[in-house]
Parts: structure tokens; sequence; C-alpha cells
């Protein structure tokens, strides 16, 4: 099916008139995210289940519709009002308790990077994670434990190995002696801190086999 195929199936089976053959072209280019009717609508002309059309899920939406759960069952489980529900959803900005948490995580079978990121937790344990690697790590472990809830023992090798690696990857940069060897370090620098979280949850997963 072309871009034109579904768009028409669109708007005469699901009552969308706006839906475009351009709107389909950037939904499948990930220029922008279809809204949970248009998904719903979208696997509908796909004949397919709305779940599949999801990659890696990261969106505490996405979590819900690959689960194929309806917002007023996880705002009941929740106990959560409905609308605060979807607010919470559709502006990806996690609110509830930690009861509430450990709640979502059970209900959307989430596992502990999902968990960390679905409750916007992500961007204060990457700045965690930053500043251990480039200064002292182990002043970072108690705040790290705040966030991850892990084995101490676990979390002080992680962060070590972490900061082995960055540290060791910055002196290899440096060693090359081209003229251009502190603008590689900084590169090479930067970019391990750009994914300095999913280094981290790959240095768990290694040391718990």
């Amino acid at each position: 099916m072309g871009p034109e195929h579904v768009a028409y199936g669109m708007r005469a089976s699901y009552g969308m008139p706006y839906v475009t053959p351009d709107l389909v072209v950037a939904w499948e280019r990930g220029m922008v995210s279809p809204t949970s009717p248009e998904l719903t609508a979208l696997a509908g002309v796909l004949w397919c289940s709305p779940g599949e059309l999801i990659g890696r899920p990261r969106t505490l939406r996405e979590h819900r519709i690959t689960r194929g759960l309806a917002p007023d069952d996880v705002a009941r489980a929740l106990g959560l009002e409905i609308l605060a529900y979807l607010r919470m959803e559709e502006n990806n900005d996690w609110r509830g308790t930690e009861r509430q948490a450990t709640a979502l995580a059970e209900l959307l079978e989430l596992d502990l990077p999902d968990f960390v990121t679905v409750t916007g937790r992500e961007p204060r344990l990457a700045e965690h994670l930053r500043s251990a690697v480039t200064t002292r790590w182990q002043a970072y472990v108690r705040p790290v434990g705040k966030i991850v809830p892990l084995d101490r023992r676990l979390l002080e090798d992680a962060l070590q190995e972490l900061h082995r690696e960055y540290q060791g990857q910055m002196v290899a940069t440096l060693s090359w002696g081209s003229s251009n060897g502190d603008n590689g370090a900084g590169a090479a620098g930067q970019d391990f801190l750009d994914r300095i979280v999913d280094h981290f949850w790959t240095n768990i997963q290694e040391i718990t086999g």
C-alpha cells in the first residue's frame, strides 16, 4: 500500500478527512508521531495491531499501546483520574507517587531501564552519570542509587567500570599524538557522554550476567 492508499483508508473508514499522503509519509519518516486515535486507525487500515507499528516503546503511551491497554484501564489500576493520567501521557511527564510508579511498572511489565525512562528519571540519571565519569565516581553511588534501586555493590562496580571506560577512552584518544588530538578527544568524550545511560545499562547487564 502506498501513502495515498493508507490516507484514503483512514479518511473513508475512520472519519479522518485531514489525513493526507504527506502526513502518512511524515509518520513513516518519524517527522511527527500519530495520536492514539490516528495510530489505532492506521493499524486498522494496515490490518495489524497498534503495538506492531511501534518499534521499541519509549514513552508511557507507547508502552500502554504495546500492552493493548486502554487509558481508562491504566488510570483505574493506578488510582488516577483519567484526565490526570491522559495529561501525563500526552506530555510524557509522569507525576504519580512511588506506589503508583511501582503499580505502573507491574501493569506495563516495564524492565528497570524502561521504568527509569517512563517515569522521567533518565535526565537526572544521565546528569549523575556524567559527573561520575568526569570526577570521582564514588561520590555518585548514593545519588544514582536513589534513582536506580539496585544493590550498592553492583552500582559501585558499574560506576567504577563506567569511569574507567571514559577515562581510558580519553587517554587513548589523546595518545594518538595528532595535531587534532584535543579535538578528537573532545569528540570521543562527548559521544560517550551523550550515550552515558546506554553505557551504564550495558555495564549493569554485563556484571549481572
